[in-house]
């Protein structure tokens, strides 16, 4: 059992990866009720945090019901990152993460996120300032290397524990290569030999098989999910249960998938304002409706709508619907 504070021990445990527009408050208390161990918030513009940004700002805000949890933020500047890191903590997160894995363009082409591979001492040293300016545990994700050419994964592992990580979390392809290819899981146990921190897999995890088989063919302390946590939300308890009995409900209930979707909604709602949250939420239908009776012609509808009345309305009288349909 590794342990990145006292208080956070990872032993097979299973974290929520931090997606922009994704890992707000309202998807990781469902991600951390359905069994995430560590969630992470998206992550957040170090440039808009020192420029007070209120909207920037915003996406720090954490609940206690959530923790453990991490803030990640991302940028290209070091004196901008101090700052930010130093913001961050104010909002007492049981972990910083530095972003050194982005790969869009948007990120990676202006220097920051895996951009940050192309100059390991420059980002080793923006690392060691932060380290040394906050108490807060850091932590760095990030991948392979920037391409197949400049995979110096092990060296920068050795380079980060050096100047002080808590934990590393690897995304076992390189920027190049995007979300393409099959993951090289076997860099985790090449990381592993050469460091004592914590090392935690990331990449090509959809299924609870796929997240034994990661913990099977590598020594990693940790999982993180990601695209396939949008799509299933239920992965994490799924996974634990594969994990520990062989088994797992693969067939969760239609009144559970739309009941956890209008607690998700309910709580975006909540925390957001009815006319953002519905407008947002849009992008979570597909998983929560996937695999269903006349599920595409259900989230054309639900794109229409402004109020959660409406919505809830639509989704019950959905799975009324597929439920006389299943009986049939």
């Amino acid at each position: 059992m590794k342990q990145i504070t006292d208080k956070i021990k990872l032993e097979k445990s299973l974290l929520l990866a931090p997606m922009e527009d994704i890992t707000d408050i309202p998807f990781r208390l469902i991600c951390k009720e359905l069994g995430a161990d560590i969630v992470y918030t998206e992550f957040v513009n170090s440039e808009g945090l020192v420029r007070q940004n209120e909207k920037t700002h915003n996406k720090l805000r954490l609940r206690e019901e959530e923790r453990p949890v991490g803030i990640q933020i991302y940028g290209d500047n070091i004196k901008s990152m101090v700052g930010a890191a130093v913001i961050a903590e104010s909002e007492n997160p049981d972990i910083i993460d530095i972003n050194a894995g982005c790969w869009v363009k948007k990120v990676a082409g202006r220097g920051a996120g895996a951009g940050l591979l192309k100059d390991l001492p420059y980002l080793t040293s923006m690392v060691k300032e932060i380290v040394n300016t906050v108490k807060t545990p850091v932590t760095v994700k990030t991948r392979i290397g920037w391409d197949e050419k400049s995979i110096q994964i092990v060296e920068l592992a050795q380079m980060l524990e050096d100047v002080g990580i808590k934990a590393l979390t690897v995304h076992c392809r390189t920027r190049s290569q995007a979300h393409d290819g099959i993951p090289e899981w076997s860099w985790i146990n090449r990381i592993k030999e050469k460091v004592s921190i914590p090392i935690i897999l990331n990449g090509g995890i959809f299924t609870p098989e796929d997240v034994k088989k990661a913990f099977d063919e590598t020594d990693a302390d940790g999982i993180m999910l990601a695209r396939g946590a949008i799509q299933n939300p239920w992965l994490f308890e799924q996974s634990k249960s594969y994990l520990n009995t062989g088994e797992y409900d693969n067939n969760i209930s239609n009144e559970k998938r739309i009941k956890t979707a209008l607690k998700h909604l309910g709580l975006s709602v909540k925390y957001k304002g009815e006319k953002k949250a519905l407008i947002e939420f849009r992008k979570f239908y597909s998983g929560y409706l996937k695999g269903m009776y006349n599920a595409s012609k259900t989230r054309q509808e639900l794109m229409k709508y402004h109020e959660y009345n409406e919505v809830e309305l639509c989704l019950l009288k959905f799975l009324e619907e597929i439920n006389n349909h299943e009986v049939v």
